[in-house]
């Protein structure tokens, strides 16, 4: 087949022992699903979850060096818990949903927070809050004989060796299994899907030089630091 120019690489994610790739096709995040990371973004109730989407190719495999980005001078990070999928479909009932869970991996949902204020002010999208370039930090990939399904363990986020953020998998409102389920009533779900679960309390401002080392108790590390 013949292109007009080269075609994008096709991004993928190192698979904890394992020397085959996982392939990504897109990437989803859950808003507020820890409720005190709701409280502290304002709401205060559980809500239904909802979705919004980054580019597969704002994620940075591995961590490392990753630039500050422009037109901001608010950037916050989110630790998550991030679900592979390995299969998918519309409609799926919460007791299919972890069938079809490849593995897990630990990732920064990083947020142009004043972009994405002034946007909500306005009543306009805040895609350029969450999609910019090198916006999703995320580790390799552990498969579910490495980690099972994690449904309780720390999620904890570091900045410059202090604590930032410290919660509990439990913590989530909506457990994997809902928010799987929950997603695929909006779109059918294919395997290759990255879902970034949420983050729990604790989200604050980073700045140029800052070491972020963020874990997932039983699936992984992660450590970047904004050049």
């Amino acid at each position: 087949m013949n292109y007009v120019f080269p075609p994008p690489p096709r991004v993928a994610l190192p698979v904890t022992g394992n020397d085959a790739l996982f392939p990504v096709r897109r990437v989803y995040c859950v808003g507020r699903n820890y409720a005190d990371h709701a409280v502290e973004m304002g709401a205060d109730s559980r809500e239904p979850p909802f979705f919004f989407s980054k580019p597969p190719d704002a994620l940075v495999a591995g961590g490392g060096d990753v630039p500050y980005p422009p037109l901001t001078g608010n950037l916050q990070h989110e630790v998550e818990l991030v679900v592979a999928l390995a299969a998918g479909g519309a409609e799926i009932p919460v007791s299919r949903a972890l069938d079809c869970v490849f593995g897990y991996a630990v990732g920064l949902d990083l947020t142009r927070r004043d972009v994405q204020q002034r946007a909500k002010d306005k009543g306009h999208p805040w895609d350029m809050a969450k999609g910019f370039d090198h916006s999703a930090p995320i580790g390799a990939i552990a498969p579910l004989t490495a980690c099972g399904h994690p449904a309780q363990g720390a999620i904890q986020l570091r900045v410059n060796g202090q604590m930032r953020q410290n919660g509990d998998l439990r913590q989530m409102s909506w457990k994997v299994a809902e928010v799987i389920a929950n997603l695929s009533t909006h779109v059918r779900l294919e395997a290759g899907d990255l879902i970034f679960t949420g983050t729990p309390a604790g989200v604050s401002t980073v700045s140029r030089g800052d070491l972020l080392e963020a874990v997932v108790a039983g699936v992984g590390e992660l450590t970047v630091r904004l050049i």
